[in-house]
């Protein structure tokens, strides 16, 4: 692989600085233009409540703007839920598949669940299983989008990077949500944030679902602050110890592609200066 990879950068929910008028996730959109940003993940993580009429106003709006987007799911989905909550965890998953599809999404980004004190071999069968009905439905409604779960910041919750390509490896359809700032949070002891590490973590990633994966990556990225027990919240990028320019200089030397989303406090310049480093190293 060349180190030619492209990647579109963008914020997860609308730009802090999006305009009061239009607003909501059109005005985000214009916002993510104005800025020479080229993706939207729209955040849809209390509830999907939007209609197919405004899903096609934002469809227009992102191919006006030439903006791709994706989709931040729910976050009360649980892959691992009791057989009584699985129905209610099923539907916000499905509703932001069918209304993100409306909407030009491509990609659907979910949290997986929580162990809740299992272990992953025990979790995962389910999980999968849940999953793959999910993808079912879909594709017999003719509904591409991928959906992704993420790779999670606390060692409790279902999303190891070994149980999201467990996912991806057994159900065509399902890719994971790389989430650097978690993965590095994840072990909560400062490892995970070297040049070798990242290298590792890729070339894994690629040896599960194929070396061509790499060129469609979608990342979430931030600083991060973090415990023993893994992630604590998210931080402007420059104020944590994340080191970006070695997470970057591995996906370039891959020659990865795809999408990086900004989920720091200072969305859209973090955003821009993620870009800025991205240029300047490849």
């Amino acid at each position: 692989m060349n180190g030619t990879a492209r990647f579109l950068f963008g914020t997860v929910g609308s730009p802090i600085s999006t305009p009061k008028k239009p607003g909501g996730s059109i005005g985000a959109i214009q916002q993510i233009a104005s800025l020479e940003l080229g993706a939207l993940e729209l955040g849809w993580v209390q509830s999907v409540r939007v209609s197919e009429i405004t899903c096609q106003a934002i469809c227009h709006a992102g191919d006006e703007q030439q903006i791709k987007l994706s989709v931040h799911a729910p976050y009360f989905i649980n892959l691992n839920a009791s057989d009584e909550e699985w129905p209610n965890s099923r539907k916000r998953l499905m509703d932001a598949a069918y209304y993100g599809h409306l909407a030009g999404a491509t990609d659907i980004v979910f949290h997986p669940g929580s162990y809740f004190g299992k272990s992953a071999d025990d979790v995962l069968p389910v999980s999968i299983e849940r999953l793959r009905g999910c993808i079912a439905e879909l594709l017999a409604a003719g509904n591409p989008v991928i959906l992704r779960p993420e790779t999670m910041g606390k060692s409790a919750m279902l999303g190891s990077l070994e149980d999201t390509l467990e996912m991806a490896s057994k159900i065509p359809g399902v890719e994971p949500c790389l989430d650097f700032a978690h993965l590095h949070a994840r072990p909560g002891n400062g490892s995970i944030n070297s040049y070798e590490e990242w290298m590792g973590i890729l070339q894994r990633y690629a040896q599960a679902l194929g070396e061509k994966s790499l060129e469609r990556l979608h990342i979430h990225l931030s600083g991060i602050e973090y415990t023993l027990a893994g992630e604590k919240n998210h931080l402007p990028v420059k104020e944590s110890d994340l080191d970006l320019h070695a997470l970057f200089r591995a996906l370039h030397d891959l020659g990865c592609a795809g999408r990086i989303l900004c989920e720091s406090p200072e969305m859209e310049n973090d955003a821009l200066y993620m870009k800025t480093v991205w240029e300047e190293i490849s």
